[in-house]
């Protein structure tokens, strides 16, 4: 990125600004809730309680010397930033350090009897096993009789509004986008996608996930009709190594989502099985890389992630959390060239995101008026607007 224009960091110490809430807010908020989610005992409690104490006003604490990635998160910044404010370093590294922080306090690496346990997972499983899932799910069998290339841009319109899944499932709205004066779709590149797979069975799909629950059943449902459909030969799913950000994706999270899908009806559970398969037979691989809960931009990857990407047809990276990192969580100027900003990235690359933080890029001009005009500001954080960006 170093030819384009330098733009401000997003930091969180402007009060009434979205990242200061959530600093402010919603990491107490989260606080609350894994402590009421699990019966922790008090030493749990106790190192709950001053994370929050800490987070909200106090100053940034290094890791213990026993921590077993204390020498990793030591390159990632934490030296520079200790003994400063949570809302005075970049807001990307603030909110990672917090999810790392949660985790030392609830025992999450142990050792333990608490190692390895999830403290999210009530509410992912939650969600999965919701009656919203079974109608998404459903849908699918209204999809069984439709051309290819029709299931194909549904699907991926599934993955690209996550929880509002059954969004994806209404194929054409009736031209309700194509006519509405601020579209929800703000910018769609989804016709260069389809290229970039290249000889029909043969390419490597890379798709960096976000959430679990409902929102990574249609990423699965979108791999699993690429391979089914041979429009690419192999895929790569990459998954948190441990939990993160309250419910991005961990490899446990895969598995939940597969027998959610195996044990229900119709096309779903067709779905269910041609995914258990290929990662049985290697078609589907997952990847936990330790710098997929890095704070850093993707700018930054070391040298093994960035040839897998380098080797991929073209990647997928889901979700908003995933769009901060590939762009660089800045405040750019809407209009700013997506293209460019993505530059640095080993290969072809597609962004799918709905838009719940300040950062943006390679809007025109016309649809930035729009929203500003309907909306103020509210439209990159409310979660109402998505786009399809690729840069080839």
């Amino acid at each position: 990125m170093s030819d384009i224009p330098t733009a401000p960091l997003i930091l969180g110490n402007e009060p009434g600004t979205f990242p200061h809430g959530v600093l402010a807010e919603r990491h107490p908020a989260i606080i609350r809730q894994v402590r009421e989610a699990f019966p922790y005992e008090p030493g749990q409690r106790h190192a709950l309680d001053a994370l929050l104490t800490e987070c909200t006003e106090g100053t940034i604490q290094p890791l213990p010397a026993d921590a077993h990635d204390r020498e990793r998160w030591r390159t990632w910044g934490m030296d520079a930033y200790a003994g400063r404010s949570w809302y005075d370093v970049p807001w990307l590294w603030s909110e990672s350090w917090f999810y790392r922080r949660l985790l030392h306090a609830v025992g999450y690496f142990g050792p333990g009897p608490w190692q390895g346990i999830d403290p999210f997972r009530p509410s992912k499983l939650a969600e999965l096993g919701s009656p919203a899932t079974d109608e998404e799910l459903a849908a699918l069998d209204d999809l069984a009789g439709r051309p290819e290339d029709e299931r194909a841009r549904a699907l991926l319109h599934g993955s690209l509004w996550g929880n509002r899944a059954d969004l994806g499932f209404r194929l054409s709205a009736e031209g309700a986008e194509e006519t509405a004066a601020v579209p929800a779709l703000v910018a769609d590149d989804s016709e260069r996608l389809w290229p970039l797979l290249g000889t029909p069975g043969t390419g490597t799909l890379c798709l960096v996930a976000d959430n679990a629950g409902r929102e990574l059943v249609p990423d699965l449902l979108l791999v699993a009709h690429l391979l089914a459909c041979g429009r690419i030969g192999r895929a790569v799913l990459h998954v948190k190594p441990y939990p993160y950000y309250v419910s991005d994706a961990t490899t446990a999270d895969v598995v939940d989502a597969l027998r959610r899908l195996t044990d229900a009806k119709g096309a779903a559970a067709e779905y269910g099985r041609g995914l258990w398969a290929a990662l049985s037979d290697g078609r589907l691989t997952l990847r936990a890389h330790p710098f997929s809960c890095s704070p850093l931009p993707y700018e930054e990857m070391p040298d093994d992630l960035r040839a897998d990407f380098a080797a991929a047809a073209v990647t997928v990276v889901k979700g908003d959390l995933n769009y901060r990192r590939l762009v660089g969580d800045r405040y750019w100027p809407p209009a700013t060239p997506f293209a460019e900003v993505t530059g640095y990235f080993p290969g072809p690359v597609a962004a799918l995101r709905t838009l719940k933080s300040d950062v943006i890029t390679g809007l025109t001009a016309d649809t930035e008026a729009a929203l500003v005009a309907a909306e103020g500001q509210r439209w990159r954080t409310a979660g109402t607007h998505a786009l399809i960006q690729v840069r080839t």
